[in-house]
């Protein structure tokens, strides 16, 4: 072997810690210690690996990048969003990383004000990530944070919008939004403490040192995180408690915001509730004796769950996924069968109506819409064949306005794609949606290389929703496979309970049938990608089936779970005791250690992989895919590549602008078309 592919060697440091009477090995337990040099040097070398690793495809990755910049509108505006007597919109310019956040006063033909240009705030700067961006409710102030290296911790900006310059108010360790109250000159935020977790709501007084911050809560249990926004009626701020199971809002008027916040309903055990605000009501979505949630209404004079009145019930087969309450409308945002779909309530007449797109594999979102009044709803739509498209619904006719379809440059055509949905019958009779995209009449849907992606966690749902960067894929013969597996919210509150906790191995072994079932049917080579918990996924299941892959992709994959869980003081631990289960009881301990992906590393061939990390990485520790990818290398038999590449200037979310966004991505593409052998074919043209 040429020495320069040789891959960097970890160094072994014998540590075992005894757990319910089993030993865990760590030998790398020390990349943990950032202050060490060596961590550093080693993650260097790695990424220095990987990069030689893929030199044979470094003019394929330059030409995807160009593909994708190809592709994209580069100087651009969204939809402008009506607010008061104003038009807020972002846009976009040619070369510049990030969105430029504008508005327009009394018409769409008036002057534009930039409010915002966080382009000129990331000078100098690799990374740059917007948290709150809220107007005060006169539209003269700007309160706005920013995290500089993706450990996303914000500082805290007020801007003089009239004076177009930033008042000294400065407030570091933020996380979260913010709301400011009726008078424009009191501000609530949130702090994080030691851990990263958001704990502590203060309230500011315009003009007054941060240092002078009134603490309004401070949330006691861990396993709670404190949030704070305003009701869209803009009556009301609420104070939100939220663990992973269980939560409780407490509410202030507007116009008194020196006043104590008041309970709606006590948190219990395994209640969630989300709440907002319409006329003498606030309205509860609620999973209290409804597992696919249901919403009901209590007086603000006198809330409790003793005078609550239902407003939309519980049904079994269809989760009541998200609710928006107007003045004369309530709009719900329903999943059945795996797909969304959003019904508008008239109040005054009692009616319903649902707003339609087909049964084709699509997603439907409400888009922004902070006017209570209005009549209009703003919605987004697209489908693994079609780019976003932005409508105007009116909500007493139904009757649809196109706004904007995201456009797609470079030849697209969207009748030269084709999806599908298919179901795949689990081990145990479960049928898992899977939703397939490919090049139609030019890429075979059966025989071609196949990537699976999946997810599996906290109820999230992978959303079959357009790509424009997954054209460079479908575009060179390559099929797309998204598997809706249990753990995942796709199928209601139901298929996530039955892949968390004591069911949690059912995601993975959703996955292996998805994985075989396309096997069956021709597609091959397979490959298979996750992120973070979907990263662990990705190592639970290689580690269970390798022969299914051919390769595999874990971005900030969650591996090290069990050293993860065991330890309270990294951010996210007790919060996610819901999730995965607290390894401090011995059952809980036992189920984990199963399917824990460093802990079950084993000597067999293991299919070649690329894993990412990034060094400022709150949620999942850049030393958790270090750790794993060198005891792979230590155990691993066969002559799969192992490639570890760690940003060392963001976090979870990678990249931060646009244009480096899409250079990881074509790293990731070149890796995997270098592996379904399709490196050297030209994508396909029109």
């Amino acid at each position: 072997m040429d020495s320069s592919l040789k891959p960097p060697v970890a160094a072994r440091k014998p540590r075992s810690v005894e757990v319910h009477g089993v030993a865990l090995s760590d030998p790398y337990a020390w990349l943990r210690d950032r202050e060490d040099p060596r961590v550093l040097e080693y993650l260097r070398e790695e990424n220095a690996y990987t990069e030689r690793v893929l030199e044979p495809v470094r003019e394929l990755r330059e030409r995807l990048y160009r593909e994708m910049v190809g592709r994209i509108q580069e100087t651009d505006s969204s939809v402008p969003v009506p607010l008061d007597d104003y038009y807020y919109y972002h846009r976009t310019e040619q070369g510049r990383q990030y969105p430029i956040h504008c508005r327009k006063r009394g018409s769409l033909e008036a002057d534009e004000e930039v409010i915002l240009d966080p382009n000129q705030l990331a000078v100098g700067r690799h990374y740059l990530h917007l948290g709150a961006l809220r107007v005060s409710p006169d539209h003269r102030l700007l309160a706005y944070s920013a995290d500089r290296d993706g450990g996303e911790q914000y500082t805290l900006r007020i801007k003089d919008l009239e004076q177009g310059r930033l008042l000294e108010e400065r407030v570091e360790g933020t996380y979260g939004p913010v709301a400011w109250a009726a008078d424009n000159r009191t501000l609530f935020y949130c702090l994080l403490d030691a851990s990263h977790r958001p704990y502590r709501l203060m309230r500011h007084r315009l003009g007054e040192p941060p240092e002078r911050d009134v603490l309004v809560w401070e949330e006691q249990d861990d396993a709670y995180f404190v949030s704070v926004r305003q009701t869209r009626s803009r009556r009301f701020l609420l104070l939100e408690l939220e663990s992973n199971a269980s939560s409780e809002v407490r509410y202030l008027d507007a116009d008194d915001p020196e006043g104590a916040f008041r309970v709606i309903e006590p948190r219990r055990p395994k209640v969630e509730y989300s709440v907002d605000h319409r006329h003498e009501h606030f309205y509860l979505l609620t999973n209290d004796e409804a597992l696919e949630f249901r919403l009901v209404r209590t007086p603000v004079a006198r809330p409790g769950r003793d005078r609550w009145e239902e407003v939309v019930g519980h049904r079994k087969e269809v989760q009541l996924a998200g609710a928006l309450l107007f003045e004369e409308y309530l709009v719900v945002l329903e999943r059945e069968g795996g797909l969304r779909r959003l019904r508008v309530h008239d109040f005054a007449s009692g009616g319903w109506r649902s707003i339609d797109f087909g049964e084709e594999p699509h997603t439907v979102r409400p888009g922004d819409n902070p006017e209570f009044g209005t009549r209009t709803l703003r919605l987004a739509h697209s489908s693994l064949t079609s780019s976003e498209s932005v409508f105007d619904c009116d909500m007493s006719s139904g009757r649809l306005q196109l706004r904007k379809r995201e456009p797609v440059l470079g030849g697209f055509d969207p009748r030269n794609y084709a999806s599908k949905r298919m179901f795949v019958e689990a081990a145990d009779g479960a049928r898992i949606p899977v939703s397939l995209v490919f090049r139609a009449g030019a890429a075979r849907e059966r025989g071609s290389p196949l990537l699976l992606i999946a997810y599996g966690a906290y109820g999230f749902s992978l959303e079959p929703a357009f790509s424009r960067e997954r054209l460079s894929l479908l575009d060179r013969g390559a099929t797309v496979a998204i598997a809706h597996v249990r753990g995942g919210g796709e199928m209601g509150r139901r298929w996530y309970e039955s892949g968390k906790l004591e069911f949690k191995e059912n995601t993975f072994d959703d996955v292996i049938a998805c994985a075989e079932h396309l096997k069956r049917e021709g597609f091959g080579p397979l490959a298979l990608l996750g992120g973070s918990a979907g990263g662990l996924m990705v190592g639970a299941v290689i580690n269970r089936r390798p022969e299914l892959f051919d390769s595999a992709v874990a971005r900030v994959p969650f591996v090290d779970l069990l050293n993860t869980m065991l330890d309270p003081s990294l951010p996210l631990t007790v919060i996610e005791y819901e999730e995965w289960g607290d390894p401090r009881q011995p059952e809980a301990f036992r189920r984990m250690h199963r399917y824990s992906p460093y802990d079950n590393v084993r000597p067999q061939r293991y299919p070649s992989m690329l894993v990412t990390a990034g060094l400022n990485d709150p949620r999942v520790a850049y030393w958790e895919p270090a750790k794993w990818v060198a005891r792979l290398r230590e155990v691993a038999r066969g002559d799969g590549r192992l490639l570890l590449h760690t940003h060392l200037g963001a976090g979870h979310a990678g990249a931060s602008g646009r244009y480096d966004r899409l250079r990881e991505i074509a790293l990731i593409y070149a890796f995997l078309l270098e592996r379904f052998g399709l490196a050297e074919s030209p994508p396909l043209v029109s």
